[in-house]
């Protein structure tokens, strides 16, 4: 498979601030690439380099095997969609897709043709004498990605496109943006804080924090196997559990919680470098009422203090007996736990291998909205 886009030991300082610090991957020819991480992470600092708005203080980016840190941002084969959009208004829709060919002094008959084309490949067939005041959010969105891709960039770099979309527009929008990248074929970077986004819509994401990767991975690895608690937070739902660790005769690990718990571990871990663990389990992987007998799970007993209900992502928040951690617990669909109501006692558990443990970090994990 050929490479579109190769950035190598990529580096950006702002005076003596590092945004981006010695990032190296690949993206593949066709493949939808996202970058996921919170606000400041320097996402868009690196996205700005690979369109050609910031020089790197160091490093190559090569497209298609080109080093293009030379070119200029007009020379490029890359076109940007922002959140913004930047449409203009005072152009028709036919207009501000044909702006670009018109640059390139393309005229006529061949803008013509390839405006419609693109306008029916984003769904919006038709369209080319509407107003941009008259579209839709959704509508706005597609007439963007059109004008970038009638212009066949080698990759397509878009800025938070879905940010100003309203929750419901946003959902729909991911499916869109997915299905059209499938059917067009351009090679698709896209940064997000959004972990939703990245997961629903790419081949493989880059968890950005503080100017590095902390795991570029496929979705279900990045959600299965994080490799490392930042990932663990801020890739889906988590709960924490701050414990020690041990080890018995027998060769098995456990975690150790302060109020006395004791749970197995399937993997084995270095306890004499560091006295502190952070133990992740999904609110997915919480068994409800499990097996007393039942040896192979993990159990602790808990409170409800709460049921959230979501329809099909409803959930349990529970507080563990002589604690006050609250854990989310999610609700199975088949109903079999409609019973259970706030002040309930419970019992939950989890497998073993549901749980994934690191070294205790300071680090805080900021939710975005």
């Amino acid at each position: 498979m050929q490479i579109a886009l190769s950035v190598k030991n990529l580096t950006k300082k702002f005076g003596d601030f590092t945004a981006v610090n010695n990032i190296s991957f690949d993206v593949e020819d066709g493949k939808f690439f996202s970058i996921l991480g919170p606000s400041g992470c320097g996402k868009t600092t690196l996205l700005r380099m690979i369109a050609g708005f910031h020089k790197p203080t160091s490093g190559i980016i090569e497209l298609r095997g080109k080093n293009v840190i030379e070119v200029e941002p007009n020379k490029r084969p890359v076109n940007l969609v922002f959140q913004n959009l930047a449409l203009f208004p005072m152009m028709n829709v036919f207009e501000n897709i044909a702006f670009g060919l018109r640059r390139r002094n393309e005229k006529g008959q061949v803008v013509t043709s390839k405006v419609s084309e693109m306008l029916e490949r984003v769904g919006l067939p038709g369209y080319e004498k509407k107003e941009i005041n008259q579209l839709s959010g959704g509508q706005k969105q597609r007439v963007a990605i059109a004008r970038a891709l009638v212009l066949k960039p080698t990759v397509l770099l878009l800025d938070e496109p879905l940010g100003a979309l309203d929750a419901k527009l946003r959902e729909h929008m991911k499916v869109e943006l997915k299905k059209l990248q499938a059917q067009v074929g351009t090679t698709f970077v896209y940064i997000t804080h959004d972990q939703s986004e990245a997961m629903v819509m790419s081949d493989h994401v880059a968890v950005m924090n503080s100017g590095h990767f902390e795991q570029l991975d496929t979705p279900q690895n990045l959600y299965n196997s994080p490799a490392s608690s930042f990932v663990a937070q801020f890739v889906g739902n988590n709960n924490k559990f701050i414990v020690g660790l041990q080890k018995d005769e027998s060769g098995n690990f456990y975690a150790t919680t302060p109020e006395g718990g004791k749970f197995l571990l399937a993997e084995p871990f270095d306890i004499e470098s560091d006295t502190t663990f952070e133990m992740y389990v999904r609110p997915e992987a919480m068994i409800i009422n499990p097996d007393i007998d039942d040896k192979t799970i993990n159990v602790l007993k808990a409170d409800v203090k709460a049921l959230l209900f979501d329809g099909g992502n409803s959930r349990l928040l529970v507080v563990p007996e002589n604690s006050d951690m609250e854990l989310i617990v999610a609700l199975p669909q088949n109903h079999q736990f409609d019973y259970i109501k706030a002040k309930d006692k419970i019992r939950v558990g989890w497998h073993p291998k549901s749980a994934v443990c690191f070294k205790r970090s300071e680090e805080k994990i900021y939710e975005e909205f």
